[in-house]
């Protein structure tokens, strides 16, 4: 164990260090300003396209066969990014890189909302129906038919996706499942079952296999019904919690809003270098500089998913025709996810003076893990609790349905259709072990498969970035210039007339 510890940790540095962490802002930098700062200066744009367009009736059309509407598919990519790290997550790179994290947090998300509309547009265009007429889509294919289509470039492509792929499975048993399964249990045993813990087999409490059991069967109900089961779920599901846990937030922001001031000036002035030194922590204020950047970055990743290339895999099934449609749809996912419920989080644990704001520590005997349950808990009593132990529940158990659908889609991708049905099944088996385990090793490991699939997805985007320019220009061109020229709307030439047919007659 101790050996496998060590392994993880060397890759985990390695893929989550200052490498990593530059190819994923450098790619967002590169993809904001190759698009001259779109997700800023078509604000209103994308805004009127995809929030805007939620009461509009063609937004959620279900007819289409093989896809999901855009708004499922936004909801289903929300359900997988929207979980605990936007509770726990929040709460831990705050602890370790003081509240200047939450700028970096910030940062990570404005150049990843570009890094998410270049995924998910790259996603359309790469896509293709599966043996039974569904879409699939996702990094392996843009890196095997994208990256794959330069020059010298065919076998580095497709052994990229299939490392993308072998990556996005395992990662889904582990963040995608187990993680979050281990989460839910803990929180709720510790909210209503504290005084029912007997040890059963496994030398687990009985609680923890009832929870899991419970778990299983309604997940086995909805994820062996296949994508549209799944979205019409999240379609549900994840609007409801979303604002409900922002009510919440916004509550406690309001009774502590004596505090609101301190509260932002502390996230600007630890962000290039908190002087936290000053007040007993060890190193330098250089390493602890560092840590400021890497925990925000880092944790802004774990909640959004940008530059993973896992929430295009649900993108790639909706009913969209353009590309750039889709794209829109990633730049608001990244912004709803951490600039509004992860800033939400924030203000919460930094106004309930559990950091101290003059010296950016968090107070003895804080813990991350408990955190936003305790700065509830400090607002509205034993209900607060409650409150954040059902909303890491819904948050937890919808990012488990998300990752459903992407570890299958990446098994689809390696072992066909068949392969992805036999997953499906062991990845509902697995809710068990997640709700029983007491290691946390699994959620180490995991960490660690998110960050090497990050890599070659990374690469895909970078190499494709002036694929992303033309269809960006294109879209452009024809929807706000208003010219009359052909749209580019898929690398297949079937598809494409299909597509630029549909568009022609209305549809988008």
């Amino acid at each position: 164990m101790d050996t496998i510890v060590r392994i993880n940790d060397a890759v985990n540095s390695f893929a989550w260090g200052w490498f990593g962490l530059i190819l994923l802002l450098g790619t967002g930098l590169i993809c904001t300003v190759i698009t001259k700062f779109f997700q800023i200066t078509h604000i209103k744009h994308w805004w009127g396209k995809t929030i805007g367009m939620v009461f509009n009736k063609d937004s959620h059309v279900k007819n289409e066969a093989g896809s999901v509407s855009q708004f499922q598919a936004l909801c289903t990519a929300l359900a997988a990014t929207i979980g605990t790290g936007n509770i726990a997550g929040v709460a831990a790179a705050i602890c370790v890189g003081g509240p200047g994290a939450v700028f970096w947090m910030w940062i990570a998300a404005i150049l990843g909302m570009m890094t998410n509309y270049s995924e998910n547009i790259l996603g359309i265009y790469f896509r293709r129906r599966n043996a039974e007429g569904e879409w699939s889509g996702g990094a392996m294919y843009y890196l095997s038919d994208g990256l794959g289509s330069y020059k010298g470039c065919k076998g580095l492509g497709k052994a990229l996706a299939v490392i993308f792929a072998c990556f996005a499975v395992l990662a889904s048993f582990g963040i995608g499942n187990m993680g979050q399964i281990n989460k839910i249990t803990l929180n709720l045993e510790s909210a209503f079952f504290s005084g029912l813990s007997a040890e059963a087999a496994g030398g687990a409490s009985a609680i923890n296999w009832i929870i899991g059991a419970v778990l299983m069967f309604i997940g086995g109900v909805i994820i062996l019904g296949g994508l549209k089961r799944v979205a019409a779920f999240a379609e549900r599901v994840v609007p409801f919690m979303a604002v409900v846990y922002i009510i919440g937030a916004i509550v406690i922001i309001i009774m502590n809003i004596s505090s609101l001031g301190a509260v932002f000036a502390s996230i600007f002035r630890f962000a290039f270098g908190p002087k936290a030194v000053a007040g007993g922590a060890a190193g330098t204020a250089v390493q602890i500089a560092m840590n400021t950047v890497k925990s925000g970055c880092k944790r802004g990743v774990f909640s959004n998913e940008a530059g993973l290339g896992s929430s295009v895999m649900v993108h790639s099934n909706s009913n969209v025709k353009e590309p750039i449609k889709q794209g829109l749809w990633g730049i608001f996912e990244v912004f709803a996810d951490t600039i509004i419920v992860c800033t939400m989080t924030a203000i919460v644990v930094l106004s309930s003076g559990a950091i101290d704001l003059n010296t950016g520590l968090a107070a003895e005997g804080t813990n991350d893990a408990t955190l936003v349950a305790k700065s509830f808990g400090n607002a509205f009593g034993r209900p607060g609790e409650w409150f954040v132990a059902i909303a890491v529940l819904l948050f937890a158990f919808t990012t488990v349905m998300g990752w459903s659908h992407y570890g299958s889609k990446a098994t689809e991708y390696l072992f066909g259709v068949k392969g992805a049905k036999i997953y499906r099944w062991i990845f509902v088996i697995m809710i068990i072990p997640g709700a029983v385990m007491t290691s946390s090793l699994a959620w180490d490991i995991s960490d660690t498969f998110n960050g090497l699939m990050m890599i070659p997805n990374l690469i895909g985007v970078l190499s494709l970035t002036p694929l992303v320019v033309k269809l960006t220009n294109n879209y452009k061109e024809r929807k706000l210039n208003g010219k009359d020229i052909e749209p580019i709307l898929s690398f297949d030439p079937d598809i494409q007339k299909e597509m630029a047919e549909a568009v022609r007659n209305g549809a988008e």
